[in-house]
């Protein structure tokens, strides 16, 4: 399977990196928050409190719309033709969830190039963890998006997926955090993991490691994506038989 994974990752990369402009403007909509909305958030609040919520803003909007490479597939009839061939359904979707991390990652990392220059100043250590956390999210978001797309009809993606990442990057705490929110509304956002993931990644940003915050957003993290690629992977199967 490692090599079937590897094969199917390795063609998937080659065409996403031929399109240089569709991964930066993948990236478009969070790097206009943080060109235009930025130095205002700055005035009260600080980099380190927006950047982690843009990125994550970021992998709902680039990994949780990977579903539509699958939409795209099964009208043209790829997914039919892969239904012969001898790879197992998990290389099937490893291949191209690990292709939409490494997208994920190229666009992380403009957004922080970009950030720094306007005054960012997180710890090489916490931007390293913070990646980390980031890959794992953006393949479990993946994941997701792929079972999404392959069991509704494939005319509903767009608009379901659509209305439901906005109302989770404001959830999660992404553009203001949660604690300047109505009661009701701060109490309502405890329901999405992305939240936990956020102020972990906020935490990391400003140097803080060894705390709750961080442990739970990783615990949240791990879950989450063990149940997104077993939902993944079964779904997967089913529709490959």
């Amino acid at each position: 399977m490692p090599r079937e994974t590897w094969v199917l990752f390795r063609h998937g990369l080659s065409v996403t990196l031929r399109q240089k402009v569709g991964i930066a403007f993948g990236a478009i909509q969070p790097l206009l928050f943080l060109v235009l909305f930025g130095p205002i958030f700055a005035t009260f609040g600080t980099w380190e409190t927006l950047v982690p919520g843009l990125i994550l803003q970021l992998g709902l909007l680039s990994t949780g719309m990977a579903g539509f490479g699958v939409v795209f597939d099964k009208r043209m009839g790829v997914l039919e033709r892969l239904r012969v061939t001898p790879a197992s359904r998990l290389a099937l979707l490893l291949g191209r969830v690990l292709n939409n991390v490494v997208t994920l990652v190229l666009q992380t990392a403009l957004l922080l190039a970009v950030a720094f220059a306007l005054g960012l100043r997180a710890p090489a250590a916490g931007l390293a963890a913070g990646f980390v956390l980031v890959v794992v999210l953006g393949a479990s978001l993946a994941a997701l998006s792929y079972a999404i797309a392959l069991t509704i009809d494939e005319n509903l993606f767009a608009p379901v997926m659509s209305t439901a990442v906005m109302p989770l990057i404001l959830l999660s705490g992404a553009l203001l955090p949660m604690s300047m929110a109505p009661g009701w509304l701060d109490g309502l956002s405890y329901l999405s993991p992305f939240r936990y993931v956020l102020e972990a990644l906020r935490d990391l940003f400003a140097g803080r490691y060894a705390t709750g915050t961080v442990a739970t957003g990783v615990a949240v993290t791990v879950v989450f994506t063990a149940i997104s690629l077993t939902i993944g992977t079964r779904v997967f199967n089913r529709e490959q038989e």
